[in-house]
């Protein structure tokens, strides 16, 4: 299941948030070491358990690599996620049409006087 190892990749703070900075577009190892406490060897192993989650890509653009966030990786993870939302919005729906029309109308008169 493709969403386990996105989670356990972005589980560590440091990795997260070298996640985190792709969002602005595609960067190098570089670019991204630059702003963080940890060093460019350690920004490139926290890139390659990235990528093996399949959170992001690597182009070759010279002599350096550059990383982007990968769509299809964060979709698998968002599907994943999504189907807590599907649950809760179905829950939600169940109960709203449980209650009788008369309890929602005493109710809505009551915001009413208020």
């Amino acid at each position: 299941m493709a969403y386990e190892k996105a989670f356990v990749a972005l589980a560590d703070p440091s990795r997260r948030r070298v996640f985190e900075r792709l969002r602005a577009g595609p960067l190098s190892v570089g670019a991204l070491a630059k702003h963080m406490p940890v060093s460019r060897p350690a920004v490139s192993q926290h890139l390659k358990v990235l990528k093996e989650a399949g959170l992001v890509t690597d182009q070759a653009e010279g002599t350096r690599r550059v990383y982007s966030i990968d769509p299809q990786g964060l979709a698998a993870l968002r599907s994943w996620l999504d189907q807590f939302w599907d649950d809760a919005l179905a829950a939600f729906r169940a109960e709203a049409e449980r209650k009788p029309k008369s309890q929602k109308a005493s109710h809505h008169e009551k915001g009413k006087s208020s």
